[in-house]
């Protein structure tokens, strides 16, 4: 159960390591801090669960994912400024008993997310 994320890099068909993350709790337009992480090689957090069974709440959520700083590392060679920036998804956990899983499919021209398993 809990909360985890994955990102893969579609403009180069793999996992998007490296990429910075920030997790927030929202409420509004206020914004808490939980964590901050970077991708490991499969694309997800090294640590594992964002947040487990102990620590999430029912509420609003926010990641930022720092788009730009990634296709940089990577040498893509892109106009400025860039289409995208960071990446943010705003979503709500309703039910703390079951798993959220926010993957993001990326390049430095479109975004997709969905409610994963």
């Amino acid at each position: 159960m809990g909360l985890s994320t994955h990102v893969l890099d579609t403009m180069h068909g793999c996992p998007a390591a490296g990429m910075r993350v920030t997790l927030y709790r929202t409420a509004g337009a206020q914004a808490e801090l939980i964590k901050r992480f970077t991708l490991n090689a499969d694309g997800r957090n090294p640590d594992g669960p964002l947040l487990d069974n102990a620590t999430i709440r029912v509420g609003t959520y926010r990641l930022v994912f720092d788009v730009k700083g990634y296709f940089d590392a990577r040498g893509v060679a892109l106009p400025e400024p860039r289409f995208l920036d960071q990446v943010t998804l705003d979503f709500g956990i309703a039910n703390t008993d079951q798993h959220y899983h926010v993957p993001l499919l990326v390049s430095p021209w479109s975004h997709s997310t969905y409610r994963g398993s």
